[in-house]
């Protein structure tokens, strides 16, 4: 358990080093920003959607190595998906970090963020980018906030 725990720790790293998809979409039909009072984090998601596909994700802003990695991963896994899996997903994920529902079927990679759950305060930096994400999907004009 403890290995799989800090291969879980050295993926949330590497994403918080060297983060995929952080940039700009110079042609984001969809966007919304998000905040954490708790860690100061600050993020923007943005996507382009097409025929209810998410055919890019990205997100800029600053944060701690959890929201960081969480962004990061979240973006990967959701390109290439109808809004409605990338919904599905989000449930899915929210489960597994709060243990809502008995927890999620299966998330895949990101599971690594499974250990978030042992650390309350942590699971706002965790899902911060993917509350960003359901706003700029449906439409929300304010910022986020984890509070």
């Amino acid at each position: 358990m403890s290995d799989l725990r800090d291969l879980y720790q050295q993926v949330i790293l590497d994403h918080n080093r060297k983060p995929r998809n952080f940039r700009k979409i110079a042609d984001a039909n969809r966007t919304a920003e998000g905040y954490n009072p708790l860690c100061g984090d600050r993020i923007t998601v943005e996507v382009r959607v097409e025929d209810g596909i998410v055919k890019d994700a990205a997100f800029q802003g600053a944060g701690c190595a959890i929201s960081k990695a969480a962004a990061s991963m979240m973006t990967a896994s959701v390109i290439g998906k109808p809004e409605t899996e990338v919904d599905a997903l989000f449930r899915d994920v929210h489960a597994m970090l709060t243990g809502a529902n008995g927890g999620p079927a299966d998330v895949g990679k990101l599971a690594v963020f499974a250990g978030v759950r042992e650390f309350p305060s942590r699971i706002k930096c965790a899902t911060l980018a993917w509350h960003a994400l359901q706003a700029a999907l449906h439409g929300a004009g304010e910022p986020v906030s984890t509070e």
